[in-house]
């Protein structure tokens, strides 16, 4: 016998945070609009935004958020943009370092909407909600996720 689970990202009564870091701030509020818009549109009418600083500050703000118990979906959005300078690599590494293990030890979906692209322009690109829309993507696989967590539960 094979059993196949495929999810459809649905919304109603769920109650979802997202963590939006501040720096890059004219791509994170894009990511967050168009994470916004899809969450909304999905019918998810308890929607938490907390603001943090940087990348840096997403996996323990995250963990906050989990450990609170009120969501049942955490979404961190971010961009660390290449510069002259290694800070992007410790950055990045340790911003996905940290959401992959608040991920792996959450009882529930965390998802990364973190952007690490080239420059300016490629992060403009995937955060505009009329262009490549990162931040609908995460907020659906987030629902996604959600609806999969309980069906797998559900057997």
């Amino acid at each position: 016998m094979i059993k196949e689970i495929d999810c459809q990202p649905v919304g109603q009564g769920r109650c979802v945070a997202v963590a939006v870091s501040r720096f890059n701030e004219t791509v994170t509020d894009m990511l967050w609009r168009g994470c916004r818009d899809a969450l909304q549109a999905a019918g998810v009418d308890d929607i938490t935004r907390v603001q943090v600083p940087g990348a840096f500050e997403l996996p323990l703000t995250c963990r906050w958020l989990v450990e609170s118990g009120r969501f049942g979906a955490v979404i961190a959005l971010g961009a660390v943009v290449r510069g002259e300078t290694a800070h992007f690599d410790f950055i990045s590494t340790e911003c996905t370092r940290g959401l992959g293990q608040v991920a792996l030890d959450a009882r529930i979906p965390v998802a990364f909407g973190v952007l690490t692209p080239e420059n300016a322009e490629q992060a403009l690109e995937r955060a505009d909600p009329a262009r490549k829309n990162k931040g609908r993507e995460v907020a659906l696989a987030a629902l996604e996720m959600m609806v999969l967590g309980e069906a797998i539960a559900n057997g």
